[in-house]
């Protein structure tokens, strides 16, 4: 993941439209998202996460702390991606409120997401 991956409009954009950044962290294996994460932007999610898994080795870092929405459909590919990993666990750091509460109501027992609160 060489730039950021940008979807919906940028600032300005007339109401109703989302937009999702992502970026590789500068130093950590890893991403940084921020926007929203909806059925508008999952495809751009989903490669992040594609992108992320491709470079997973122990653990990887997800950090969420500019996104102000994720909805099942992200929570489902975040959570798709982590059991689909050889070893190791992504530890996503400070999601919105609603993503740990999904998270422990679809997937109780994933042992491979480790989720540090805002």
């Amino acid at each position: 993941m060489d730039a950021p991956l940008a979807v919906g409009e940028s600032n300005g954009a007339p109401a109703g439209t989302t937009e999702l950044d992502v970026s590789p962290l500068p130093d950590r294996p890893g991403v940084r998202a921020s926007g929203e994460i909806t059925a508008v932007t999952l495809s751009s999610w989903e490669d992040a996460l594609a992108e992320l898994a491709r470079r997973h080795t122990d653990v990887s870092y997800v950090e969420l702390s500019d996104v102000a929405y994720i909805d099942v459909s992200g929570a489902t590919a975040l959570a798709v991606t982590a059991m689909r990993l050889p070893a190791g666990r992504v530890v996503v750091e400070s999601p919105p409120p609603s993503l740990p509460r999904v998270l422990e109501m679809f997937w109780p027992n994933l042992n491979r997401i480790e989720v540090t609160p805002r």
